[in-house]
């Protein structure tokens, strides 16, 4: 067999850079680039190897400044990208890995690829410890790598170079898999990274790794089409599947052969235009009056690419009909049986596309009455967002309404990304999406910090697309480095930073449960109480973002936001509009609930109050056995 002799890092590198995706028969890379930021631990072995054959082999590498941010950015990427392309991201060892640690659980809630390449002790164990290296009392082989094992979904350690092939080889199986993929973590030893081996040519030949689209059971088929002709109040739950499967059209054939109304998810949000006849937004704990309407008496959920988290089910209060019946049509086999549903396990596209044969001429029960409810409660949604974008006072503007301005600027071509706070609830109800790309929130493990990195992983996916990152002000102290990346690279985004002084989400939340505002605000110490009570922490963040090379504008109304956003649009580089909102002025909910425990005892009146509605909440909670 030949051989070639390279090190390990050498082999890591030429191998991802010979790897390819096949879907509906388009062939890409699978990895066309990783994120790297060195340290001693992989400065002289994957930084090398990066250096010297990333070039030649057209494997991009990417210079972050967090190491949590730029798996941030590979997850983002991935998702624009369908799953069907990924990054790798590359740390030192310790802290540099470690701190990828948040954003691989992310990846992973979110099932999206990223390849994880954290630096770990010497396997020889000669420098024993390594600076950085932990040291564990019970045993000498135990690392902080170790804690990417329950965030991982296929984990291994490189001890020996013959370890590699093998290790690759299944990271790459399960990094494809529709169903089972997620962070994918290979630790490299920092001595065994520059270790040279000699290798079969073989491994490094281009391969290719189909996408699955498993197709449903012919009884499983047959069970969903005789419980969809027996209904009488049907919804789909359009889930993110839908957008990773590709499968928008056959939803909307689906759903408007028979009728039948589409309620969303953040992470299906814009499987169908806002402005469909049948899409009737959101559902659950941050869902619309529409919506929820059609949840509370439906009799048969029809569960399309979502793993059903509490938010859609409002904590299992969204779905009240006795008799209701649930099917999930899922490529994970886990999601599909959730709720006690009927499966149908197969990819989204293909089942629906099999349901809506199995029931071709079959004419519903459900009639004109309905579709006129159905219409009637549209109407009366998308009237009451309509008002709710609308600006009222442009010189005390609310979060609401400044989204009802971004998004009629941004309403075509651009892509909206968010994550965590306030924002991403508001946004599912009052952002219009015209297209499966135009809605970007990280809201299964809603991480604060990904939506710099996001919009960078989204640019690098889609170049031509525009993209607005919405951001409040705790979640950009926490993660703004990535400005200073986008700037490098040269990275055009927009960055629309709301300050409404503090966690003004958990603030609310805070009120709700009884509990007077305590440490969300971001507030000077009142010298007289020692309490976090006294005057607003006035921060420039403005001058800030100027600071790391992008174009700063402050919009302190109504009128100077509009400029700002016309100035942005369409323009080059880096652009930061600071608007300051009115935090007490807020979307309200829509008949939903989500189960927050409330203190059982309390000396607080508020507190026991709040505990009071918290119970009768949770009566309205259901079992599905």
């Amino acid at each position: 067999m030949t051989t070639v002799r390279l090190t390990v890092g050498q082999a890591v590198v030429r191998f991802l850079a010979a790897q390819h995706s096949v879907s509906d028969g388009m062939r890409q890379r699978l990895i066309p680039g990783v994120w790297a930021i060195l340290g001693h631990g992989n400065v002289a072995g994957l930084g090398q190897a990066l250096q010297e054959l990333g070039p030649e082999r057209d494997l991009i590498t990417w210079r972050a400044q967090n190491e949590q941010a730029m798996v941030h950015a590979a997850a983002a990427f991935a998702r624009h990208t369908n799953r069907q392309q990924l990054h790798a991201c590359t740390a030192s060892i310790g802290p540099g890995s470690l701190n990828m640690l948040t954003a691989a659980a992310g990846a992973t809630i979110n099932r999206l690829p990223v390849l994880l390449l954290p630096s770990d002790y010497f396997a020889n164990r000669a420098p024993d410890p390594v600076l950085q290296q932990l040291e564990h009392p019970t045993g000498f082989d135990l690392s902080v790598n170790e804690a990417f094992r329950p965030v991982s979904k296929f984990y291994a350690r490189v001890e020996r170079p013959e370890q590699l092939p093998g290790a690759l080889l299944g990271a790459m199986r399960v990094l494809t898999d529709p169903a089972d993929t997620g962070a994918v973590t290979l630790c490299l030893p920092e001595d065994v990274q520059a270790e040279a081996f000699d290798w079969p040519e073989a491994l490094f030949r281009p391969r290719d790794w189909r996408i699955r689209r498993p197709v449903p059971e012919e009884h499983e088929l047959d069970v969903a089409a005789s419980m969809i002709r027996t209904a009488q109040r049907p919804v789909i739950i359009a889930g993110g599947g839908v957008i990773y499967s590709e499968a928008t059209g056959a939803l909307d054939a689906f759903a408007s052969g028979l009728g039948i109304p589409v309620v969303e998810t953040q992470a299906g949000k814009g499987a169908l235009p806002w402005d469909h006849p049948l899409n009737a937004g959101p559902v659950g704990a941050a869902g619309g009056s529409a919506a929820n309407a059609l949840a509370r008496e439906a009799d048969l959920v029809i569960a399309v690419g979502t793993r059903l988290g509490d938010f859609v089910t409002a904590s299992r209060t969204a779905f009240q009909d006795e008799g209701v019946r649930f099917i999930g049509l899922n490529v994970a086999p886990a999601d599909a049986f959730k709720l006690t549903a009927e499966p149908l396990i197969a990819d989204a596209r293909n089942g629906l596309e099999a349901l809506q044969a199995r029931l071709d001429g079959i004419a519903p029960p459900w009639g004109d009455d309905r579709a006129l409810w159905i219409r009637r409660l549209r109407d009366e949604w998308n009237d009451t967002v309509s008002g709710l974008r609308t600006v009222q006072d442009a010189d005390d503007l609310a979060q609401s309404e400044v989204i009802g301005m971004v998004n009629d600027v941004f309403s075509r071509d651009a892509t909206m990304i968010c994550a965590a706070g306030s924002m991403p609830g508001d946004l599912l109800k009052l952002w219009r999406p015209l297209d499966e790309k135009a809605y970007h929130v990280e809201y299964g493990f809603s991480c604060m910090g990904y939506e710099i990195p996001a919009g960078i992983g989204v640019k690098l996916a889609e170049p031509g697309r525009e993209v607005v990152v919405m951001i409040g002000d705790g979640t950009y102290l926490m993660m703004n480095s990535e400005i200073v990346t986008a700037v490098a690279e040269g990275i055009d985004l927009t960055i629309v930073l709301v300050d409404n002084h503090g966690f003004q989400s958990i603030h609310g939340l805070q009120r709700s449960v009884g509990v007077p505002g305590f440490a969300n605000e971001l507030r000077h110490r009142d010298p007289e109480t020692g309490g976090l009570s006294g005057s607003y922490v006035p921060v420039d963040f403005a001058a800030h973002a100027r600071a790391m090379g992008a174009e700063a504008m402050f919009a302190p109304n109504g009128a100077a936001l509009a400029g700002a956003l016309a100035r942005a649009r369409g323009s080059a580089g880096v652009k930061v509009i600071v608007v300051p909102t009115d935090p007490g002025r807020r979307v309200p909910d829509f008949e939903s609930w989500w189960d927050v425990p409330v203190a059982e005892v309390s000396s607080q009146e508020s507190v026991r109050g709040a505990r009071e509605r918290y119970e009768a909440g949770l009566k309205r909670s259901r079992d599905f056995l």
